[in-house]
């Protein structure tokens, strides 16, 4: 699968999502640091990548709609998150998105479960 990671993850993150074999780009690597969410998100799009952040915004699927992307999946720490909290965040991902598919899905990843928006029908 392909993944971009905001600029608000660390590097642990992208290894561990690596380690699982999963292509993973991310904004500082591709130079869209400090680039406006509605940039990121259509990078996103254009790259056929789903993206993994820590930015509250994009857990509004009024905002951002997750339908037509790979996936939207917020990381909800605690505030002042130590590393290793948020890289145990990125393991359920890891597990989640080999069993099931986050395309077109947003998924609120928290400590021990993972909430998944569903439009109404």
């Amino acid at each position: 699968m392909k993944f971009k990671l905001d600029e608000n993850l660390g590097v642990r993150g992208a290894d561990a999502l690596r380690a699982a074999g999963h292509d993973v780009a991310t904004v500082v690597e591709q130079a869209l640091t400090s680039a406006s969410d509605a940039t990121v998100e259509q990078v996103c799009r254009s790259e056929r990548r789903c993206l993994v952040t820590l930015d509250l915004d994009f857990a509004n699927p009024l905002v951002f709609p997750p339908a037509g992307t790979a996936g939207i999946a917020v990381l909800r720490v605690p505030l002042q998150a130590s590393s290793e909290v948020l890289n145990a965040l990125v393991q359920p991902l890891v597990v989640a998105v080999a069993r099931s598919n986050i395309e077109g899905r947003l998924w609120i990843i928290e400590p021990g479960r993972i909430r998944e928006y569903l439009p109404d029908p």
